[in-house]
């Protein structure tokens, strides 16, 4: 490992002797050949983190134009309606797939021709950085590469995981109730047994053997030689399995991680890991490592619905002791923070923070405002609520709020997400103010669907012009919010904030970068509220205009962000 420095060296053949034995010198081998064939590829200049990175969420088919290609046409949107305020687009899986909206992947080097080419991809990196998926916990049954293990090709006899039917798997924590073990006939009729964490079409990789850590590595370092400045790991909390274990964070799944952050960084030390794991707060921040060897970011998974709670309630205190929590084991490290993505609106991430029965009622409130829930099996044989599957916007509205009041809701959790340390990240449907997608869950029988409309550009590029729509108001007053962030320091998403609540329902969070100092407010009560001035002076970020009152206003549904003058 000639690029790698000595002393990552030796941590590296530790780790991997610690998880492969005597298959040591082969992946060290291995791993040499793939430094020295990525490494000419990548150009990175270095580029630290900061208030200026924020991210698109979005499918490469989201918005669609006849003519173009579907990537083409994101390209366009992007030009137009992100940039520059969105620096970074995460373009959700665009390799070829068979189910799963696009995470059951049959190919991780090919774009799925339906979206457009690698130099599609290219032309949206000239201006926007790149997040690429890692969909490396399992790919498609269809897959080549389980194809040849049902065939019986020798090398990818090890790269699924048989396991007798007869094992007792009742332990293995499950995000699915499906099958965990499902029956694949080989070439010669012969019935196994393999494990798929999500569905039958998804087949999990098996990290035990060395040949699927370097096929993955190759993935990875293939994914940066095409300008990924961001890899999120789909997934990666079931990477390792284990039987007798409850296969969810085993150590030898952040064993892995390290070990892929160490290796790619020495080709590019400005890719940036980011982990998906929707699961209690401390479990998913484990992710972290030390706060310098694994994750760069983790995906915020508590954030959103303890915002759908608030709002419901019109009270702070969970969100802000919650929020006062959050400890970082480094100042290189950060939360990911989002409210709404491709999935639903986990709640697993609400455990120990409020009871099963409370958790209960946000799927009532999910219900009442026209969503879905998802339930995930328990070990007991019953079922509890995993996911709300709605629309963000639509999710906090009540039946009678004009479209004034529904964009301020969602504006509202918006502003807290973008004023909290870290990088916000947001999905394409709540920048432009879409709704309920029922059609989609109709014709589709799956939830998700609800939030993951297919869009023409000429009606978007329509509505987002039309006086009063719920899309204009909701997508301005959002560019407007960004154009703010991404000229404050004080934003710096490893900046220092403080939390805290007034009469339980305005929620206030303390910036501090440098010497900038700034209070966000955020009002949740439905009513205007008076509060004593935080400080004598402050300048009004959103207004643009100074203010020495002794009382601060904020009206229902509204919020403030004053910076010391």
């Amino acid at each position: 490992m000639k690029m790698i420095k000595p002393k990552d060296k030796e941590l590296i053949k530790e780790e991997l002797t610690s998880l492969y034995g005597d298959k040591v010198d082969w992946l060290l081998e291995n791993i040499d050949k793939l430094l020295s064939k990525y490494a000419p590829l990548n150009s990175f200049k270095n580029n630290l983190l900061n208030e200026k990175d924020v991210i698109l969420i979005t499918y490469g088919d989201t918005i669609q134009q006849k003519g173009s290609s579907y990537l083409q046409t994101l390209n366009k949107f992007i030009n137009k309606y992100s940039l520059p305020e969105i620096n970074t687009t995460h373009i959700l899986p665009f390799f070829p797939y068979t189910s799963d909206d696009g995470f059951s992947i049959t190919d991780y080097f090919k774009v799925n021709p339906d979206l457009g080419s690698w130099e599609d991809i290219s032309e949206i990196a000239k201006n926007s950085n790149l997040m690429f998926d890692a969909v490396v916990n399992h790919m498609s049954k269809s897959s080549n590469w389980f194809q040849s293990f049902l065939k019986g090709e020798k090398d990818f006899q090890d790269f699924f995981i048989e396991v007798d039917s007869e094992t007792d798997v009742s332990k293995v924590t499950r995000p699915r109730a499906s099958l965990l073990l499902n029956p694949f006939k080989d070439e010669k009729g012969n019935e196994k047994y393999i494990w798929t964490t999500f569905s039958e079409d998804q087949v999990d990789l098996n990290f035990k053997s060395p040949q699927v850590f370097i096929k993955v590595l190759e993935v990875l370092l293939f994914y940066a030689s095409k300008q990924a400045k961001f890899i999120r790991f789909d997934a990666v909390a079931f990477l390792w399995k284990t039987i007798g274990t409850n296969c969810i964070h085993l150590p030898e799944t952040h064993s892995v991680i390290q070990l892929y952050k160490k290796i790619t960084k020495v080709i590019n030390p400005n890719i940036y890991f980011i982990t998906e794991t929707n699961v209690p707060h401390q479990e998913n921040i484990s992710y972290f490592g030390n706060g310098f060897n694994e994750a760069d970011l983790v995906y915020n998974f508590t954030l959103a619905p303890l915002l759908v709670y608030a709002m419901m309630k019109k009270d702070v205190k969970v969100l802000t002791k919650w929020a006062t929590s959050i400890k970082l084991p480094s100042n290189k490290v950060c939360m990911f923070n989002f409210t709404a993505s491709h999935d639903g609106i986990g709640v697993r991430p609400l455990q120990n923070i409020i009871s099963d029965t409370e958790i209960n009622e946000l799927a009532a409130w999910t219900l009442s405002h026209n969503g879905e829930v998802s339930y995930k099996n328990n070990e007991d044989g019953s079922q509890s609520p995993y996911e709300l599957n709605c629309n963000f916007l639509d999710i906090l509205s009540d039946e009678e709020d004009n479209n004034q009041t529904r964009a301020a809701k969602m504006l509202l959790t918006q502003s807290v997400m973008i004023a909290m340390p870290g990088i916000p990240g947001i999905y394409i449907h709540s920048l432009i103010g879409s709704q309920n997608d029922y059609e989609g869950v109709k014709k589709s029988g799956i939830k998700r669907r609800i939030n993951r409309e297919k869009l023409t550009y000429n009606a978007v590029e329509k509505e987002l012009e039309t006086e009063n729509s719920i899309r204009k108001i909701v997508f301005g007053k959002y560019k407007e919010l960004l154009a703010i962030r991404t000229k404050e320091q004080v934003f710096n998403p490893f900046g220092n904030a403080k939390y805290f609540a007034f009469k339980n329902s305005v929620f206030v969070i303390k910036r501090t970068f440098k010497d900038d100092v700034l209070y966000a407010l955020f009002n949740f009560s439905g009513k205007s509220i008076k509060i004593k001035a935080l400080s004598k002076e402050v300048y009004d970020l959103i207004k643009h205009k100074n203010i020495s009152n002794a009382y601060w206003k904020i009206n229902a549904y509204s919020f403030l962000w004053l910076k010391n003058s």
